[in-house]
This record gives structure tokens, sequence and C-alpha cells, in this order.
């Protein structure tokens, strides 16, 4: 990690941070689509679909469109829904970075810098759906710059930060779509804990799963 440093947050930040977030979620959006395939109810209809019109028009071509057009259309659903999770997140915490994670001594925004610029970006603050936890949140680095330690020293700014203030565990949500970040929570130590489904309908749907890890501090956290 030479010449890579990592600090506070600073409203200078807050443009990269939005662009760090936003192009690093829109990454996910092959990887969704692919877990949207491989659904039995997808596949169901699309074959359902082939089916129908095959026999209906007696030709290839028209069934070979029409799943041809819903493929697109469930493309474009993914994409649609990644967007409106960025716009939200904005919209919820990364627009008001700031008032969200400074203002209060249990919580915090870093970024990781180099050459003058941010190139990566962790949040914490205390976990809501797990009372007496910290939760890790917005951790995100730009392609350029993966695999060369600085998600795994973002992931241990946050442990380190829990720690001092007595927290006795960290947790995060990630999404079944997510193994890198999966892979890189398990080899910093952290477990997983449950997968469910979000609770939204179209993700009942498409059985679109978070996954919970939590990192024990009292245990020898990382």
């Amino acid at each position: 990690m030479a010449g890579i440093t990592i600090r506070r947050f600073e409203e200078d930040d807050k443009e990269a941070v939005k662009e760090i977030f936003t192009m690093g979620m829109s990454e996910h959006v092959p990887s969704s689509f692919m877990h949207l395939l491989k659904q039995p109810l997808t596949q169901m209809i699309l074959m359902v679909t082939f089916c129908a019109l095959l026999a209906s028009s007696k030709s290839f071509l028209l069934p070979v469109v029409g799943v041809t057009l819903l493929l697109a259309g469930a493309k474009q659903l993914v994409g649609y829904l990644f967007n409106s999770y960025i716009d939200t997140s904005l919209r919820k915490d990364l627009d008001h970075i700031q008032e969200t994670y400074l203002e209060n001594k249990d919580s915090c925004f870093w970024v990781a810098e180099s050459d003058g610029r941010a190139v990566g970006s962790v949040a914490c603050l205390p976990a809501e759906r797990e009372p007496g936890c910290m939760e890790l949140k917005r951790l995100s680095v730009r392609r350029t710059h993966r695999r060369m330690g600085i998600a795994k020293a973002l992931s241990r700014t946050v442990a380190d930060f829990s720690r001092e203030r007595g927290f006795p565990a960290v947790v995060l949500y990630t999404s079944v779509v997510q193994t890198d970040a999966q892979r890189l929570y398990e080899n910093v130590g952290y477990t997983r804990i449950r997968e469910f489904v979000i609770p939204e309908p179209i993700a009942k749907i498409t059985n679109f799963t978070l996954i919970e890890y939590r990192l024990d501090l009292l245990q020898g956290g990382k």
C-alpha cells in the first residue's frame, strides 16, 4: 500500500466518493442479470414464451425474437433497480456525509487517498438491525486501485475504530452477487451469519438475497 493514505473524509472528497460508489455498484449489473437468468421462474417464463410462440407461429424466428426481447427487458430492469438503489443511497447518506457520519463520536467516514485523490472509501455507524454493534458501510475501491490491500486496510480501520469505542462486534450486509466482497470479508475475519431475501417484491421473485457478516472484536477480530 505504498503511497496510500487513509484519512477522515473532507467535504472536497464528496464528488469522488459518490463516483467511486456509483461505479462500484454499477459493476454488479451483469452478475445480477446472470443471477436472474439462473432462477427457475425466469427459465420457466422463457421456455413457456418460446414454446407458445413456436406453437402459434410455426416458425423459429418469432420465438427467438420474443425471447430476445424478454432478455433485453430483464437486463433493463436489473439496470433500473441498481440505478434506483444508487439514487436512494445518494439521497440517504452520500449527499450528507458530514451530517450522517461525522457529527457523532460513534460514527465516521474515511477515504483512501493516492496522489491527492480519493480512490476508496468506507464508513461505519451504530447498527440499526443489531443494537450494540457497529455497522460497516460504503466500502468501495476504484477498479484501478484494487488488489493493493486498500479494501482490507479500510475494513481494519473500521474494526479499530469500533474496538476503541467499546463495540463488541461489527456487522455488515452484502448481496449474493458481490462474490469478491464476500471473499474479502471472510479473509479479514468476518463470519457469515445468515442469508435472507430483501423484502421488496421484485427481490422475492428473483431470489435476490443479502448476506449478513459479523466480526467479533472481543474474540480477537482483526
